[in-house]
């Protein structure tokens, strides 16, 4: 006995062929941590809704005329601040973002002792890091951002 198929039964062979090929994959991404899609940022849309507040903030740091300089060392990434500005008077964090892996990120208090805040490499996996620098001064706030690669 010979089965003859048409080019009707193909079409619908083919379509659902194609369906479980695509299933399969999102099926295989969201069942295996490798394959980790969470968003960058949690909490995002509250996040974006305060974006005015950041922009504010970021004019402010553009307004300055000497500003904080992000710096990369052999060994440390460091955060230089003017020295204009008086030390004891600047208080935030600085957050590294690690858009690729968010159980990287961290967060470090600003507390200067001298103009220069030192954050070792050994902190630091090899890639692209996102730092937003948010201080107070002189009861003004203040927002810089910047992104380096780490070697």
């Amino acid at each position: 006995m010979k089965i003859k198929i048409g080019w009707g039964t193909s079409i619908v062979i083919a379509i659902a062929l194609f369906m479980s090929f695509i299933l399969y994959f999102v099926i295989k991404v969201q069942s295996d941590s490798k394959y980790d899609n969470d968003l960058v940022v949690e909490e995002y849309y509250k996040k974006d809704a305060l974006y005015g507040e950041d922009y504010i903030k970021m004019q402010n740091a553009a307004d300055l005329v000497e500003k904080p300089m992000v710096i990369q060392t052999n060994d440390s990434v460091e955060i230089k601040f003017p020295s204009s500005m008086n030390l004891q008077e600047i208080k935030g964090t600085v957050s590294f973002y690690r858009p690729s892996n968010k159980k990287l990120d961290f967060q470090v208090p600003i507390l200067l002792s001298k103009p220069s805040l030192l954050i070792p490499k050994t902190n630091l996996v090899g890639g692209r890091w996102d730092i937003n620098l948010d201080w107070d001064y002189q009861s003004k706030t203040y927002k810089l951002k910047e992104t380096i690669y780490i070697n």
